[in-house]
């Protein structure tokens, strides 16, 4: 009998199962969790993707107007379609009640800061804004489903529930995005906003009145000054370029700006303004005459301005046998630094048969704003009108017998397109940002207009050279032909504008 119990003690057969049978559990246990660490990692990534997608698609709305989070509501509810595995739902669509969605003024400068779905950060600090023109940074956090059915709520099929844990559990993805507009083909000179005014009900922004007609075939006539600059206005801001006069010359800063931080500029010579943008017309001052054969510095295909004859300053004639683009009537009446629009045919009767002989052919309005064809031609339409109808070499009335061919430049002949009279510049509101004018600040633009040059600027004491200080200078006249945003006529030079939407988290 002892034996037998012996034996049976040491008989290892069928030990295997044993061991098999209490492993098994095991086993079976890290395989669930394998399976449900490759099913919630899919699930993430769904829901990452979805979340980075819609932080890029609702920031890149977030360009400073006053509807940007309008804009980015929409552009949240019509591109949700990113599709989850793995969900409790089942094969869910990410919907708006699944994310949280919060607008930012600015993010921690180190990702080790912790930002929550509040827009508060891990040190107190509030990113959170509902103010259009200051946001532009969107986070998205995917929601804590609550009841364990949402996009974010992963069932496990391990029992966790067992081990006194649950058998749902949320994953939470967060991305913020934010918005970058920068503009490298435009002149260093910001316009003040002619519509700014101190009361926000009659205020408007340079795209509301673009796209109301407001500005269309009103000449704008802007003076640089030193000291609380309003509508009416100019200012200069910091290129990268050793020379102001040739920046504006060639048309580009040699930089490229942020939209929200431009820098003002202070201490320059006006007279390299005026030197620098009277190279569209032909005339090569000072020691710019150098540069009449390089075609940056080429002038417009149509240089009609009244002149008499000489290659260095403006000088226009006296005898009215040639005649510039007329200006605007009533010019400070009712708003300062604009006339009143153009406001019948009959303002084109002598300019055009003084400078073509002929009587006027009422120029279509081809870039009125508001679509209205039968308005008055503006400057801009009429000098277009020329070009295309092959009136540029039309001579005056003698003894001028002025053209519009440029004859001072000796380089390649210059092409209507791209213009060299349409300038891209930016438009500040300087009413609410007077403190920040001058000096070397930064400031946020309104937006950008592409405005036409009507005229060569002139020196009050025309015996002087355009580049000299000692003699004050006119205003630059012009007229606004366009202007960023959803109701552009699209004539701003396509490359100048780089709308970017990246992601920061």
């Amino acid at each position: 009998m002892l034996g037998t119990i012996r034996a049976f003690w040491h008989d290892q057969r069928g030990i295997a199962m044993i061991l098999v049978a209490i492993m098994l559990p095991v086993i079976i246990g890290f395989a669930l969790l394998a399976i449900d660490m490759s099913r919630a990692n899919g699930l993430h990534n769904d829901l990452q993707k979805g979340a980075d997608a819609l932080a890029l698609a609702v920031a890149a709305e977030l360009d400073g107007r006053s509807d940007s989070i309008t804009r980015a509501n929409l552009a949240a509810t019509t591109l949700l379609s990113n599709t989850t595995k793995f969900s409790t739902s089942g094969d869910h669509t990410l919907a708006l009640s699944d994310v949280t969605i919060k607008y930012l003024t600015g993010i921690p400068a180190s990702d080790s800061i912790a930002l929550g779905a509040d827009g508060v950060d891990a040190n107190g600090v509030n990113w959170a804004s509902t103010d259009p023109k200051a946001v532009s940074f969107a986070e998205i956090t995917v929601n804590p489903s609550g009841d364990g059915d949402g996009a974010g709520s992963f069932a496990t099929i391990f029992p966790a529930s067992f081990i006194g844990s649950n058998n749902t559990f949320d994953i939470r993805p967060q991305a913020v995005a934010g918005f970058v507009q920068s503009i490298c083909e435009t002149v260093p000179i910001f316009m003040c906003n002619p519509f700014e005014t101190t009361d926000p009900l009659t205020s408007k922004t340079i795209q509301q009145a673009f796209a109301s007609g407001d500005t269309y075939s009103r000449e704008f006539r802007i003076l640089k000054v030193d000291n609380n600059p309003g509508p009416g206005n100019f200012g200069l801001i910091d290129n990268n370029l050793s020379s102001l006069r040739d920046a504006i010359a060639m048309g580009t800063s040699g930089t490229c700006y942020d939209r929200s931080a431009l820098t003002t500029k202070t201490g320059v010579t006006l007279g390299q303004v005026n030197a620098g943008l009277n190279t569209r017309f032909d005339l090569y001052s000072g020691s710019l005459n150098k540069n009449n054969k390089d075609w940056a510095y080429r002038p417009a295909s149509n240089i009609r301005k009244g002149q008499k004859t000489g290659c260095s300053k403006y000088d226009p004639v006296t005898d009215n046998s040639a005649l510039p683009l007329p200006p605007g009537d009533s010019y400070g009446v009712p708003k300062a630094g604009m006339s009143l629009p153009i406001g019948s045919q009959g303002f084109w009767t002598n300019y055009w048969q003084i400078n073509h002989g002929a009587a006027y052919p009422n120029v279509p309005s081809a870039t009125n704003p508001t679509g209205t064809k039968t308005a008055p031609a503006s400057r801009y339409d009429v000098y277009k009108y020329e070009i295309a109808n092959g009136r540029v070499a039309d001579k005056s009335l003698a003894p001028t017998k002025e053209t519009g061919t440029p004859s001072c430049y000796k380089g390649d002949n210059p092409t209507s397109d791209p213009d060299r009279r349409l300038l891209n510049m930016a438009i500040v509101n300087c009413i609410a940002n007077q403190a920040k004018i001058n000096g070397h600040v930064q400031l946020r633009p309104e937006g950008y207009a592409s405005v036409f040059v009507n005229t060569p600027v002139q020196k009050q004491d025309n015996t002087k050279d355009d580049e000299d200080a000692s003699a004050a200078e006119k205003p630059i006249s012009l007229e606004i032909v366009d202007v960023d945003g959803g109701f552009a006529n699209n004539t701003l030079v396509d490359k100048a504008f780089r709308n970017e939407a990246q992601l920061y988290r």
